[in-house]
């Protein structure tokens, strides 16, 4: 389940005004009529306003907000706490956050480098708005490339014997003030322990339009199939492996013509375009999780 908005960049002359608020709760009237209410009561302009419901006879209802308030900086904690009383009267969960507060994300590659470059080339035109705080891998392919943009890069191999401490020591560099990983093609599985620390903030690019062709060579696999369309699927990591919600999907028709490389090639373009415009969304306080679905506003 996925819904899609028309998007609004937002205005960079009020960015230092502006938040966001997302809310997740069980359906029921006056919950439009209480939030914009509250808004309204603090001085605050709504400038976008995107919802949801599954089903208005005891289904869950999804929102998102962006608002101007005078001096948001001094007033937002403040306004966390006063709608605290109007999120517990609605058993909302919800976050309410500054627009000019960027996300920090910490980006995971192993050899492949198509996904990683992307998110570099978007970050460094301006069209990412997130600060890349470090990239960490298994392998020191990319480390000059990474670097040259000014970007900490961390080499920690990981083996079979050594998964364990890998993890702790990818733990110990990202630090805590990390709010997003990007698995862009790191080719290692993610422990409980590790998806623990970060629930639903794990973004995974699968080389698949999922469910379909797991484990390896999908591409082989994709071409004795003879399939007609090919794609790629970005979603968050759970304990389930390649089974955690879907952010965005994409696809490509294929032609018998098309061999295994020829396949690789367009499966490539496919993943770095769908695994950016995850990333873009989540950064954007876009998507709300709903058990293993997401709502994408």
């Amino acid at each position: 389940m996925e819904i899609h908005a028309k998007q609004a960049r937002p205005d960079h002359q009020n960015r230092a005004n502006r938040a966001r608020m997302l809310i997740s709760c069980p359906d029921g009237p006056g919950i439009v009529a209480a939030v914009s209410h509250f808004l309204h009561q603090h001085g605050a302009n709504i400038v976008q306003s995107d919802q949801y419901t599954m089903d208005p006879s005891g289904g869950m209802f999804f929102m998102r907000i962006e608002f101007d308030l005078p001096q948001l900086e001094n007033n937002l904690e403040k306004l966390k706490t006063d709608f605290a009383e109007v999120a517990g009267r609605f058993q909302m969960e919800w976050t309410l956050s500054a627009v000019s507060r960027k996300k920090r994300l910490a980006i995971f590659v192993s050899k492949e480098d198509h996904c990683l470059v992307e998110l570099l080339w978007q970050w460094q035109a301006g069209d990412l708005d997130a600060d890349i705080a470090l990239v960490v891998s298994n392998h020191l392919d990319m480390k000059d490339y990474v670097e040259s943009f000014g970007i900490p890069y961390h080499h920690i191999p990981v083996t079979a014997d050594t998964k364990k401490e890998a993890e702790q020591r990818q733990l110990e560099v990202i630090g805590n003030d990390v709010d997003v990983i990007i698995l862009a093609r790191y080719m290692q599985i993610i422990s409980p322990m590790f998806i623990e620390h970060y629930r639903n903030r794990i973004i995974n690019i699968h080389h698949s339009f999922l469910p379909a062709f797991v484990g390896g060579k999908p591409y082989a696999q994709a071409y004795n199939r003879g399939v007609k369309i090919i794609g790629a699927t970005a979603h968050y990591v759970t304990e389930e492996l390649d089974g955690g919600p879907i952010i965005e999907q994409d696809v490509q028709r294929v032609s018998h013509g098309d061999d295994v490389t020829e396949l690789k090639r367009i499966g490539r373009t496919i993943e770095r375009v769908v695994l950016a415009r995850a990333v873009k969304w989540h950064v954007e306080d876009r998507v709300l999780v709903h058990e293993n679905k997401t709502v994408v506003f």
